[in-house]
């Protein structure tokens, strides 16, 4: 049976597992988003699926008008179960990057955490929720700050990037 040596492993400190523990929380979230367009995509309309993504100041959902032209609805449809899913697959790749750092200690997990999942959320937040197309409440704006507080705590428990 093969052991592994514990002395090769880096030590992960408090910080640093605290925040990857908030960024799989914030991996849970956006894989919610995947699976609940995945519902609304197999069980509602095209406007059902607008109603996920809109509801911001200047996108109130009851003003939204669905097309009634099918081909359209069709690639409406389409194009926001991709949206869903990316934001799945971010949520993903942030409860990978969450194991590797709490586990491992990993610097490059935790720059892939700054920088791709930097650009899911700032993108988002700026695109969609200051512009007010989606609504700001607690599930919208929980993401971002729950990444602001994983990447602010994180390198404080990282081993060191210093050769000896």
């Amino acid at each position: 049976m093969e052991t592994i040596n514990t002395k090769d492993q880096p030590i992960v400190g408090t910080a640093a597992k605290a925040g990857a523990i908030f960024l799989a929380l914030w991996g849970i979230l956006h894989v919610w988003v995947g699976y609940e367009g995945i519902h609304r995509y197999l069980t509602m309309d095209v406007g059902g699926m607008w109603n996920m993504v809109g509801g911001g100041s200047n996108a109130p959902r009851n003003l939204i008008q669905v097309t009634a032209d099918s081909l359209t609805a069709n690639m409406q449809k389409h194009l926001l179960l991709n949206f869903c899913l990316d934001v799945g697959g971010y949520g993903v790749l942030g409860l990978i990057l969450a194991w590797v750092i709490y586990k491992r200690g990993s610097w490059i997990a935790y720059l892939i955490t700054v920088v791709a999942i930097g650009i899911a959320d700032l993108s988002f937040s700026f695109a969609l929720v200051m512009p007010g197309i989606i609504e700001p409440n607690i599930p919208t704006i929980s993401g971002p700050i729950i990444w602001f507080i994983a990447i602010g705590l994180i390198p404080f428990g990282l081993p060191s990037i210093s050769k000896k």
